[in-house]
């Protein structure tokens, strides 16, 4: 029996190896040891920051914009719920798919400040910041993930978030009044810069499973 051509043989054994290779590989590209590590998320700590500001905005809202109130604390906890479902799905492209939820609320919540300020319930004060209302992100963080660790309660916040105590006094005792669109402007950017680059990393992981299970 002659020998058959190497090209040939190579590309039989391609296709062998993609029909029966186990895919299971990619379905279980990510198993996570525990329910709440997305509290170690950049990108959760900020959204979650975005939530808590926001519901203090809406909160000196007249009466009479309920609807942008309802719009805006919808689309915030949005962008932080679907981080955390999203990270409790059993493989990286549902994962993918709630980041891809998040980005799009945080599109809205975008829209909805721009809006505020346009019909003059957001005030613009040029060149303030977070860092003029003394919150350090990376401060934040450290109390947020503590109050998470420490009382497992975050997602069943009491609607009044001026009941609840994060520990972190620059935003627990913060003004909504001293709140500008150039601050929701930073927060939401910042935020929208980690989901992306989370979303990337996942991205390089699906194809890196995708050599692993195809070999190539």
């Amino acid at each position: 029996m002659s020998k058959a051509d190497p090209i040939i043989q190579a590309q039989i054994d391609k296709t062998y190896k993609e029909l029966f290779a186990p895919e299971t590989i990619v379905q279980k590209s990510r198993v996570s040891k525990t329910t709440n590590g997305y509290i170690f998320l950049v990108a959760w700590a900020n959204a979650s920051l975005l939530r808590v500001l926001v519901r203090k905005f809406t909160g000196i809202l007249a009466r009479s914009e309920y609807r942008l109130k309802a719009q805006l604390d919808d689309a915030a906890r949005s962008v932080v719920a679907n981080i955390e479902e999203g990270f409790a799905r059993p493989n990286t492209k549902e994962y993918l798919a709630f980041l891809g939820f998040s980005q799009a609320s945080l599109v809205e919540v975008r829209g909805d400040i721009q809006r505020a300020n346009q019909d003059g319930f957001l005030k613009s004060v040029k060149g303030s910041s977070l860092k003029n209302l003394k919150i350090d992100l990376t401060n934040w963080h450290e109390a947020l993930r503590k109050s998470v660790i420490s009382r497992g309660i975050y997602r069943n916040l009491e609607e009044n978030i001026g009941s609840f105590k994060f520990l972190y006094y620059p935003v627990d005792d913060l003004n909504p009044r001293v709140l500008t669109y150039e601050v929701f402007i930073e927060l939401i950017n910042k935020t929208a810069w980690h989901l992306q680059k989370l979303v990337e990393s996942l991205e390089r992981k699906i194809s890196a499973d995708k050599k692993t299970l195809y070999g190539f």
